[in-house]
């Protein structure tokens, strides 16, 4: 396989595990105790690391190199 295939395929993986992992630890804290209102400080976080790491994903393995 190519170098990038290789690189586009792994970054894939530790995006969708980290995406799986703190999106489960949201909705796990939002529906115990701390409720939905408890629980939504925590989404917001956990949407703006995400929403970074889908750009550091994007930056390092799919944009074309300059």
């Amino acid at each position: 396989m190519k170098k990038n295939r290789i690189k586009l395929l792994t970054g894939f993986i530790g995006f969708s595990t980290l995406a799986i992992f703190i999106l489960g630890l949201a909705q796990s804290i939002t529906s115990g105790f701390a409720g939905f209102w408890g629980g939504l400080p925590f989404w917001v976080i956990s949407v703006s690391i995400l929403l970074l790491a889908a750009y550091d994903f994007w930056d390092e393995c799919v944009r074309k190199p300059r």
